[in-house]
This record gives C-alpha cells, structure tokens and sequence, in this order.
C-alpha cells in the first residue's frame, strides 16, 4: 500500500504535469477528443503502428511528439496509475542514495518527482528523445530544481561520465514488448536452456545485453538497481533475470508482481526488482511460475447446473500441469504435438480418466489449460480437441 503523505504528493506532483485521473475509458476518450484534434490523433496512431516495429528511430519519433506540451497530458494520462504505482515504489527504494540515474526518463515526470521528495539526493535522467529532454529541463526549471539534470544520449553508445549509487531502470531495459521470450526445454517442463548462445541471441534481439552493460558500468562498487519491465510472462522472465545475474546483480528483496490500471485496462507487470552489484545473494533468483489460482480437480463438485454449458472443472493456470498430472486412470485417447515456425512447441490431447473426459493443452511458451467434463458430454470435448488441433 501506498502511504497516505507519498500518494498525496504524487496525485500534486501529477496535477503539475497537468495529468488527470479517469475511471472509465469512455471519459477518457472523450476528454481525448476534446482536446486533440482529428490530425493529431491520426498522427499518433500512424507513430504508434510505427513503433510497434521496434525500430529505434520509430520509437524516438513517437516519444517526441508525445512529450509536446498539448498531447503530453492527453497520452501519459493513461499511465496515472502507473505513475503512482512505479513512483512509490522507486521512492521507498531512494532514501539512502546520495546519486540517481533515471534511465529512459522520458519527459522527466516521475524523475522530477523524486527530485522533489529528495532535495539532498542528486539526479541524472537520460533519454533518446530530445524533444522529452527538453520537456523535462523546462518543467524542472518551473519547479526551480537544483539536484536534477537531463541529457540526451543513447547509453550504448555514449555513456555520461557519472558513477552513481542508484540506476532506476522502469520500461527502459526492454525495447521489445511483442518478443516471446525464451521457450521451455519441451511442452512438459517450465524449465529453460541455459545454452549461453541461446540467452545471448535474446539479449542482443531485445536491446537488454548492451543496456545493462552500460548501465552496470555507471554503479558504484555497492551501488544499488531498481528495475521493472514487461518481463511477467516466464519466457521472459526468465531470460531477463539471466541477464541481470550474469552482470553481477544480486536481490536484496524479493521480486514483486505490480498491477495497476490503464484506465478500465488492468496491467499485469513487472515484476519489480530490487538488486545491488555484487556481494553475497539474500533472495535467490526464481525461475518457477507464479502461484496462481488454479485449484485440483474436486468430483464431489458436481455436474453444473441444468442447462449450463459450464464444464466440471476447468484450469487456464500453471497448475493445470500438476493437476492432470495426477488425474486418477489417466487414458489417453488422441494426442498430437507439433512445432511451429517460431519454435514454439503445442501439445494437445484429448482422453479419459475415472471421472470423465479431458483435454489437455501445453506449449513451451507457458501455456496450460486443462478441461474436464462428465462421459454424456463427451462429444463437445472432442469437437473441442479437433479445434485445437485443426482437424
């Protein structure tokens, strides 16, 4: 939970940035067409579709024309509670550092913030985009900032001639948000490769290797990271914290999933991590699946009501693994694995056990999904397997 005193200087500092705060998206759109015009918003779909790309020159051409002072609190007003989220718990995490780098700082909001709250702690923000650096010189200068600058680099090739104690690292590490990540080593594992060719190829695809190196460069001897990126899916996770522990990162705290919403649209992030450089570890690196809500299959659950197209039990979770697993009398009747052209592995099947029919889906990019009905409905499983395999 956020502290009472940290949100409130949060929802101030964001009202600074003239950002608003919206509970359904048909207020937000609407507030949004109020204040852009037609030929804004067609440019910056066309810049978003370019961005998706992944192109770096796509990516700076889009944060240019979003920290313009008219369509900056239009679009970052989305993120509000991404901003309160990611900003208390980078803040909780400054106290005791007398140097921060900020990198990918954007347009300075939440680097600003905590220039702020800390007054006796010197700042650095670094970003690609001179357009958001301009931003976030002009707004530091209204609040009459004297522990904050701002520089325009790309930090794998040039880095500013600082050491600090601190690098706060919150979408910035990983440029490659459609990447899937690394597979696992078949359909019936979690586990991944640790092939080192294989975490370099990801390393370099999603920009991760050069900007850590540049970034690890710049700490102190014990200095400290706080790094949160789109990395909640294992296939990324994984091959993201390889790359932390490999560069000599340790966790001081254990990881934490965030969640917070963009408008109606509820974000599954992070996790946010905690790490100095070097020393001895206190939390080890997990590379299990996060416990989820999956629940065994229970046959004294009872068919579902009359008339409902409802199975016995059904599981979209991890867990799912475990529990068909265990399945008592477990027969499978029709089964197919295949590969795909990104090499992700699918397994499906379609069988019977003591209590009633099942299919059973898996890939190696984590999916799990098992289905259980009563024999008289056996037919529906079925069609519903050859749906699944294509047949």
């Amino acid at each position: 939970m956020i502290g009472d005193s940290l949100q409130r200087a949060l929802n101030a500092h964001l009202e600074f940035w003239k950002l608003r705060r919206f509970d359904s998206d048909e207020a937000y759109f609407h507030w949004q067409r109020q204040t852009l015009s037609a030929d804004d918003l067609s440019i910056l779909h066309r810049q978003i579709e370019q961005k998706r790309q992944g192109t770096g020159a796509a990516e700076i051409a889009f944060y240019d024309a979003t920290a313009e002072p008219r369509i900056l609190p239009v679009l970052y007003s989305q993120r509000y509670e991404y901003y309160l989220t990611v900003g208390a718990l980078t803040a909780e995490r400054i106290g005791r550092a007398a140097s921060v780098l900020d990198f990918g700082c954007g347009p300075g909001i939440l680097t600003t913030f905590y220039a702020r709250r800390f007054p006796h702690v010197s700042f650095l923000g670094v970003d690609r985009s001179t357009t958001s650096v301009r931003r976030a010189e002009e707004q530091a200068a209204t609040l009459g900032l004297r522990n904050v600058r701002f520089e325009c680099l790309d930090i794998v090739e040039r880095r500013p001639s600082v050491t600090v104690d601190l690098v706060v690292a919150t979408h910035a590490l990983v440029q490659a948000e459609q990447d899937p990540g690394l597979p696992s080593l078949d359909w019936r594992t979690f586990e991944r490769d640790r092939d080192a060719a294989v975490q370099r190829e990801f390393e370099e695809r999603t920009g991760i290797g050069p900007r850590l190196d540049g970034l690890c460069s710049l700490l102190a001897a014990d200095g400290r990271m706080v790094a949160l990126e789109k990395t909640r899916q294992l296939s990324r996770r994984v091959p993201f914290q390889r790359a932390l522990a490999a560069r000599g990162l340790v966790q001081t705290e254990p990881s934490r999933p965030v969640r917070y919403n963009l408008v109606e649209e509820v974000a599954e992030d992070g996790p946010f991590y905690t790490m100095r450089k070097n020393g001895d570890a206190t939390v080890e690196w997990n590379e299990t699946p996060e416990p989820d809500e999956g629940s065994p299959f229970s046959p004294s659950a009872g068919p579902p009501a009359a008339g409902s197209d409802a199975p016995l039990y059904e599981n979209h979770h991890p867990s799912a693994q475990s529990v068909w697993q265990r399945l008592s009398g477990r027969i499978v009747i029709r089964e197919q694995t295949r590969s795909e052209a990104d090499g992700r592995q699918l397994h499906a099947e379609y069988g019977q056990f003591d209590e009633g029919r099942y299919v059973y889906c898996a890939n190696t990019f984590d999916r799990r999904q098992l289905v259980i009905v009563e024999p008289a409905r056996a037919a529906m499983l079925e069609a519903y397997y050859q749906e699944i395999v294509g047949g």
